[in-house]
């Protein structure tokens, strides 16, 4: 048996991230992974979406080009000759799949890669089809894979999980998108851009069901501009073959024909033959179970990171747990805090969030208040054209902080860095309110609901 002093089981961003970590400081290290190295972000969900999202924005842009007064009439664009660019650029930003680079980090790092699917067979040990490896510490960082919803007869018809969508050359004629979360939402818009007959179906009664009702509700404005068809508050209840693909039936009654069913209705974390009960860890609905070091709950040299913990499932999150669990395995002790985890969707225009909604606020037992500012106020969203927009604050009335921000418009993702760093540091409304803005930016967005949060804090809501 060969003897590490810690084994990781994954090398996506959080097992990728750890065991370089780990291997730089000294200790050895083995990782244990399957398939690519760097895990699915690189090469089947981030990077080839945002490569197809900036393509069709491109493509959205030139298509309107004469509606911003820079051409006299429409542009034709050839959807086929479209659609296969953006396959071309999404292959070349995804580098073929190829794993090298990340494989040549782990190695220069000295790290011990090893190929192949690991099982937990006794305390201290992990199989790799045969080849036993020793830990002292074990870290479980094997990701998550697209959940499909238990419908009759979606088996028996075409359907794409995201990650197949993301790697397909395929453009249905018509695609019906199953879930409004912000997966759902961005395959959505690329193929209504590229000229898909797109409907997309959500169970609750708005998309982003967990974000601001307004910030939903201009997200669906704008997906309905580019022609998607939204069913909300109904769901798939059944499909069959039919010509051409599929027809399905919704659970209010009505029928909708498909070329294509995409199913992007969450995610479940990937646990199934590690054998975790060998160790008695016995894992939740959402994953495993773990304290502020991201140490297992109830075992001493078990960890666990990224969207097996079932918490804030984004790249950034496992790569923060990665640092979490390095500084603690160094005698660094180190507790995480998800305050200010950034929520991003990366439609047009572009969704972002951090912190706390305000019922969610309300529910913890804050004395919250909301102020926002719509965005066609500011002067750069009226000279970059931007035709809707807003950004929300939610704040403690009693301590005089933020509790959380959403925003959607132009480059939100960037924008919203003030408010993540005002909720992670607690920063006071007063000093926010006093940063001065650079003119003209979208940051001048936060001067008025500041004050409006401001003039309310002491007074109950």
């Amino acid at each position: 048996m060969e003897k590490f002093d810690v084994v990781v089981l994954g090398a996506g961003s959080a097992g990728e991230n750890v065991a370089k970590a780990l291997a730089h400081a000294g200790r050895r290290v083995a990782i244990v992974e399957a398939n690519r190295v760097g895990g699915d972000c690189p090469f089947v969900a981030c990077v080839p979406s945002k490569a197809l999202l900036r393509s069709a924005e491109v493509r959205h842009l030139v298509a309107h080009a004469h509606e911003l007064g820079a051409t006299g009439r429409p542009i034709a664009l050839d959807d086929n000759r479209e659609a296969y660019g953006a396959a071309v650029r999404r292959r070349r930003d995804i580098a073929g799949q190829d794993d090298g680079d990340g494989v040549r980090m782990l190695e220069e790092a000295g790290a011990t890669l090893v190929r192949g699917r690991g099982a937990i067979v006794r305390e201290g040990v992990v199989a790799v089809e045969g080849r036993e490896l020793g830990w002292t510490d074990l870290i479980i960082a094997t990701g998550s894979r697209p959940a499909v919803p238990p419908i009759p007869g979606l088996d028996l018809i075409p359907t794409w999980t995201s990650d197949q969508a993301l790697t397909a050359d395929e453009w249905p004629e018509r695609l019906v998108v199953l879930g409004g979360g912000p997966v759902g939402c961005e395959l959505a818009q690329v193929f209504a851009r590229f000229g898909c007959a797109v409907t997309l179906v959500e169970e609750a009664p708005r998309l982003l069901a967990s974000e601001e009702p307004a910030i939903s509700e201009l997200l669906a404005e704008a997906l309905r501009d580019d022609g998607i068809e939204t069913r909300l508050g109904t769901k798939l209840t059944g499909a069959r073959p039919a010509a051409g693909g599929a027809s399905l039936t919704l659970a209010d009654g009505t029928t909708l024909a498909a070329t294509r069913v995409l199913l992007a209705t969450g995610r479940a974390p990937n646990l199934d033959d590690l054998c975790l009960n060998v160790l008695g860890i016995t894992p939740g609905r959402e994953g495993i179970e773990v304290d502020e070091r991201c140490a297992v709950r109830g075992q001493t040299h078990v960890w666990a990171a990224g969207d097996v913990t079932g918490i804030a499932p984004y790249t950034h999150t496992a790569a923060y747990q990665a640092r979490i669990i390095a500084a603690n395995l160094l005698g660094n002790a180190m507790a995480a805090d998800y305050r200010a985890i950034p929520r991003c969707v990366y439609t047009d225009p572009t969704v972002a969030a951090v912190g706390l909604t305000l019922a969610r606020a309300r529910e913890q037992g804050h004395t919250a208040a909301i102020a926002a500012t719509d965005l066609r106020e500011i002067p750069r969203a009226e000279l970059e054209g931007a035709t809707r927009g807003r950004l929300e604050l939610v704040a403690d009335l009693q301590r005089g902080i933020l509790l959380g921000a959403s925003a959607i418009g132009p480059h939100a993702d960037s924008w919203l860095g003030e408010a993540v760093l005002a909720i992670q540091a607690e920063i006071p409304l007063r000093v926010l309110a006093s940063v001065v803005s650079a003119f003209p930016t979208y940051s001048e967005a936060y001067a008025q609901p500041l004050e409006d949060l401001i003039a309310t804090s002491g007074r109950p809501n």
